[in-house]
């Protein structure tokens, strides 16, 4: 895509199949690359799969402030500059997918915000004054298509809606310099997805449009072109990636 080629970007949670298929697909347009995730042995993995590109990588709890700017501060002594962040670090930390409003406790709450959303926010607040002097600037975060709301996932629909809350107040406050934009994946073929009963699957499979899951590599397609000169003219956007269905609230 336009524009990708000699650029830097930082990818989080870049161990999982999704972050993994973003640095991927950004490494194949000649972005270098500044790699994170909790789990070293995941992360040693993905930056060892690239090659045409620059890579370095640093282990991190991105939900920790002092680790995450660790992660920034490397990226930026490694290539001098950082042009795109791509926020995928999030979930759910719990054993269960669904659990109903009136089990789900406190702590769970809690660690489920703080998975989404502290991130970003470490990281935004690490790379964007640089990027806003510089004049130029991408921020990509990821959401979900159940920020509209999903029966047995209020902490998890509520935190991806302030993800893309937060999306458009950044767009809001760095344009015209930075462009900051959102994906929302519908169901994703990953190892949870994998781990699941035929019957729970296909559920999710009848929800499509397109009767099927989504491929990792088809969200890293949207980040990709988030991230190029194909998208200088939109920001704050919200973009679904989910086979049909379409988060309204």
């Amino acid at each position: 895509m336009r524009g990708l080629a000699g650029k830097v970007a930082l990818v989080t949670g870049a161990g999982g199949p999704m972050g993994r298929a973003i640095a991927t697909r950004l490494a194949a347009a000649g972005v270098d690359l500044v790699l994170s995730d909790i789990s070293g042995a995941r992360l040693g993995a993905a930056a060892a799969s690239i090659e045409q590109v620059r890579v370095v990588s640093h282990r991190a709890d991105a939900t920790n402030r002092d680790e995450a700017r660790a992660v920034a501060a490397l990226g930026i002594e490694t290539f001098g500059r950082i042009d795109i962040l791509v926020n995928v670090v999030g979930g759910i930390r719990s054993t269960r997918l669904y659990t109903p409003f009136l089990e789900l406790d406190e702590a769970q709450w809690d660690s489920t915000f703080a998975l989404n959303l502290k991130p970003g926010f470490h990281l935004v607040h690490a790379l964007a004054p640089e990027m806003l002097r510089r004049g130029n600037g991408r921020i990509v975060n990821i959401a979900s298509v159940v920020l509209a709301g999903e029966a047995g996932q209020a902490d998890y629909a509520a935190a991806k809606a302030a993800v893309a809350s937060f999306t458009r107040t950044l767009a809001q406050e760095f344009a015209p310099h930075i462009n900051v934009n959102c994906i929302s994946p519908g169901p994703i073929r990953t190892t949870v997805m994998d781990r699941m009963p035929d019957s729970e699957l296909q559920g999710f499979i009848e929800k499509s449009f397109l009767r099927r899951l989504g491929e990792a590599s088809e969200v890293a397609d949207a980040v990709a072109f988030f991230s190029s000169e194909e998208s200088a003219f939109v920001t704050g956007e919200i973009l679904a990636v989910s086979g049909g269905n379409h988060p309204h609230l």
